[in-house]
């Protein structure tokens, strides 16, 4: 059976989220997880649910935790018995197939990379990150926030990790991979983009060229891939939109009676509608690269975002992802042309 360890003191709701994630998790899926934190907070925290004690679960303690306003690499050096720390040693070891953490990201990415080792031929790790397409098909976006300055050579194995992605977990045939830009036509763009172009067409993926930001949505395009500090522009400025249509779209259903009943019988629409663009239905961004799985979580990841990222890792794991990147990084022999150091 598949173990995750979860990182249950790292989240802005630690331990309540982690804790009732785990055990939807665990009820859903054929997956055991280990909660890794302060041992007698976590037990309370189970006690609060019946049954809970029968469940695949059990706690590892760590005594320290890394916070949200620790600076990610002091914390990492400093604090040698964190969550984080102690969930991504599990992964080295053998004991877990994967690490779910909500906390401090950079933390995260330190840890993961230095602790459970990098996969050969990746020179960085990146973050995927999924958006909901017109199409229903979802789009992959690498890097959103790993890695801020990027070379062209870091893109092309963007490319590549996540077309892997796309294929696997997704099962997307030959997906489309675009770089993002500011118009389709090739010479448009910075030098970053411009400079990986000709590297991408080398991959035996499926290369469309460039793709523009409206594109995220249009589901033209399975997999985008960029530079990190676009990346996570780009997804923030999604998730702010999305909380704004959400808003509006509800303060609008109901600003008169007459809307107010077409509220009341759309509500089913207006709740498939809210699904299909909440966050924590998408569960958290895998960390492409790292030997083992690791799935970052937004801080205010609830319950149910918890329970999706534990299903995320769980895909990673009995999918072989990793695996399979180093299975193909491997086969560009050790790296060469567009995917090499």
């Amino acid at each position: 059976m598949i173990t995750i360890a979860v990182d249950a003191m790292g989240g802005d709701h630690a331990p309540k989220a982690e804790v009732e994630g785990a055990i939807r998790a665990v009820k859903a899926l054929p997956v055991q997880v280990v909660l890794v934190g302060k041992q007698d907070v976590l037990r309370a925290e189970m006690a609060l649910h019946d049954g809970a004690s029968s469940l695949p679960i059990r706690i590892h303690n760590a005594t320290e935790v890394i916070t949200m306003e620790d600076s990610a690499s002091k914390a990492v050096r400093a604090k040698k018995d964190s969550s984080i720390r102690v969930a991504s040693r599990l992964v080295r070891e053998g004991q877990a197939h994967g690490v779910v953490s909500a906390g401090n990201t950079g933390a995260v990415m330190a840890t993961a990379k230095m602790v459970q080792g990098m996969v050969p031929g990746v020179e960085r790790p990146a973050l995927a990150s999924v958006f909901p397409t017109m199409k229903g098909t979802p789009a992959v976006m690498v890097d959103v926030g790993a890695n801020v300055d990027c070379s062209p050579q870091m893109l092309a194995q963007f490319a590549v990790m996540g077309e892997i992605y796309s294929r696997l977990i997704f099962h997307t045939n030959k997906p489309r991979v675009g770089i993002l830009s500011i118009g389709e036509e090739e010479h448009k763009g910075n030098d970053l983009t411009r400079s990986a172009t000709p590297l991408l067409k080398q991959l035996p993926i499926n290369f469309i060229g460039n793709v523009e930001g409206r594109d995220l949505f249009t589901g033209i395009v399975d997999v985008i891939v960029c530079d990190g500090f676009i990346g996570n522009v780009a997804l923030k400025v999604s998730e702010g939109l999305v909380d704004v249509i959400k808003h509006m779209l509800q303060d609008s259903l109901k600003a008169t009676i007459t809307r107010q009943i077409g509220y009341v019988l759309s509500r089913t629409a207006y709740t498939d509608f809210k699904k299909r663009l909440d966050y924590s239905e998408y569960g958290g961004a895998p960390l492409l690269g790292v030997k083992g799985v690791c799935i970052i979580c937004h801080g205010r990841s609830n319950a149910n975002a918890i329970k999706n990222a534990i299903r995320v890792a769980y895909e990673f794991a009995s999918g072989g992802v990793n695996e399979r990147i180093q299975h193909e990084f491997h086969n560009f022999n050790g790296g060469k042309a567009a995917v090499a150091e």
